[in-house]
């Protein structure tokens, strides 16, 4: 919402009003250099990223200011402009709310406005990382495959017109491919979605792009830009209006932009930035050689799980996790989940405490101080699916082992695709294939046999093995027949 002119902002000039139990930067801002550009500036970075890199700050001062860049919407920019860059994260949970001033956003950038002023940022001698956190669609890729998708529109857009960006990717190539011309090092490209392998897929979309523009360019590209594989984990819902008001009573100025998060955070990176980095390890950020055993671990038990809940909860009329969890069926659901079909699809190094992680996310789904709403999480399913459910689900019909739970999630799916809820009413559908997705279900009348056969029949989801494979489309169109014949709670009550 817009603040009046009268109302006090938090800025760089009010910080020494704020109470002293707020946190707020101690460094020197204007000594702050940019070293990052993030692209996809959004609740999410600026809990997560951000909140490293400003601890960084705190302790071991160096050139790693931030460059935010929207590529959509410009509501980030126009709401921490007038802040000189500073917001709020509200740390929450049972005990209370802590606060801290985050200063490390230095500028804030809409990419369709002006992309020479984003090009011009990636290219300074300065940026020696440019991070992403842009959704699984953000990257124009096939989510069945990892491969780009190059009929996609902003993709060709960005093969004919590679000065003036629309994608990510694009972005990406024509600065590196300016830093080449200009003989700078390239900058590490840092993937921060919950992709499977996402510095690798990353890398493989950026060479596959660059090559696409010029042969050359590909293979500069392919040697030098370093990719490194990274897993993110904290929960950050949507800000609300009543979370601005309480952050802004609490600091006695207006921000209008707090980002709300849980205590729990955690950032897992592969050690490869040629170019230099934040000393991230120094405030917990954990360094390894190979990240994929986390990842998968990530993806498969908390976005899995989230994902679960978001579909049958939204179903059952729950607003939020913490309220689907709040139903027994649903937390037994959920934990027997992680526990029989799941988790035992991982394979983790010694040491990782596998356990405790699931007993971690159990309590973390539990927590009603975070509004986290299922219908936030169940947006753009055609591009999660993949990882979250439908790769543990060809793992475990590989090991010729049972997908009851699995199954009944991807159904949820469906249900919800559908587009009308248990009561009747109309489910605002959030998706890339949001289209075609109506299309089948207008198409389908609400039988669920023709829906799901329809929505197998979308290989950029689903692929080529699961639809052919009667072990995984028994047990969805079965599931989804109950759904729709008894009611996710009811069904959730026998399968949990």
């Amino acid at each position: 919402m817009p603040i009046a002119a009268s109302v006090k902002r938090l800025t760089a000039a009010s910080l020494p009003t704020l109470p002293a139990a707020v946190e707020k930067p101690a460094y020197d801002r204007a000594n702050l250099e940019i070293g990052i550009v993030h692209l996809g500036v959004g609740a999410f970075q600026r809990a997560h990223q951000a909140a490293y890199t400003e601890a960084v700050l705190e302790t071991q001062f160096g050139p790693w200011g931030i460059a935010g860049v929207s590529l959509r919407s410009p509501d980030t920019r126009d709401a921490l402009e007038p802040q000189d860059g500073l917001y709020t994260v509200a740390v929450r949970d049972a005990e209370g709310e802590r606060l801290r001033v985050i200063g490390c956003l230095l500028e804030l950038l809409v990419a369709h406005e002006d992309p020479e002023a984003v090009l011009e940022r990636m290219c300074r001698p300065s940026v020696r990382i440019v991070t992403l956190t842009v959704t699984e669609k953000g990257y124009c890729h096939d989510p069945a495959t990892g491969a780009l998708n190059e009929d996609h529109p902003d993709i060709r857009h960005d093969l004919d017109q590679p000065t003036k960006p629309r994608t990510a990717i694009g972005f990406l190539v024509e600065a590196l491919a300016r830093r080449r011309a200009a003989g700078l090092a390239a900058f590490t490209v840092l993937s921060c979605d919950n992709l499977p392998s996402n510095g690798d897929t990353v890398a493989r979309i950026l060479h596959r792009f660059a090559e696409l523009r010029d042969a050359g360019l590909g293979a500069w590209v392919a040697a030098t830009v370093a990719c490194p594989n990274s897993m993110v984990d904290r929960i950050v819902p949507a800000t609300t209006e009543a979370d601005r008001a309480r952050v802004s009573q609490a600091l006695g100025v207006q921000d209008a932009w707090p980002v709300v998060t849980e205590p729990f955070t955690q950032w897992v990176v592969e050690d490869r930035f040629p170019a230099g980095r934040p000393a991230w390890e120094t405030v917990g950020v954990e360094l390894v050689a190979d990240v994929h055993p986390y990842e998968t671990m990530k993806l498969r038990l908390l976005n899995g799980s989230h994902s679960t809940i978001a579909y049958l909860g939204y179903l059952a009329g729950y607003e939020t996790v913490s309220d689907t969890m709040a139903d027994q069926a649903f937390a037994t659901l959920v934990r027997n989940l992680m526990d029989r079909e799941t988790g035992p699809t991982l394979h983790m190094p010694p040491g990782a405490d596998m356990a405790q992680y699931k007993d971690a996310l159990i309590t973390r789904f539990r927590n009603s101080a975070l509004r986290h709403r299922t219908w936030q999480i169940a947006m753009d399913g055609t591009q999660k699916l993949p990882q979250r459910l439908l790769n543990p689900i060809r793992d475990r019909l590989s090991a010729d082992q049972p997908i009851d739970r699995l199954a009944l999630a991807v159904a949820a799916w469906m249900r919800y695709v559908a587009g009308t809820d248990e009561t009747g009413q109309p489910i605002d559908v959030r998706d890339p294939l949001a289209p075609r997705l109506a299309e089948i279900a207008a198409s389908t009348a609400g039988d669920p046999d023709r829906l799901a056969e329809a929505l197998f029949g979308l290989t950029a989801v689903f692929g080529e093995d699961l639809p052919r494979d009667p072990r995984f489309t028994g047990p969805v169109t079965a599931a989804l027949k109950r759904l729709f014949a008894e009611g996710a709670r009811a069904v959730v009550a026998v399968t949990a």
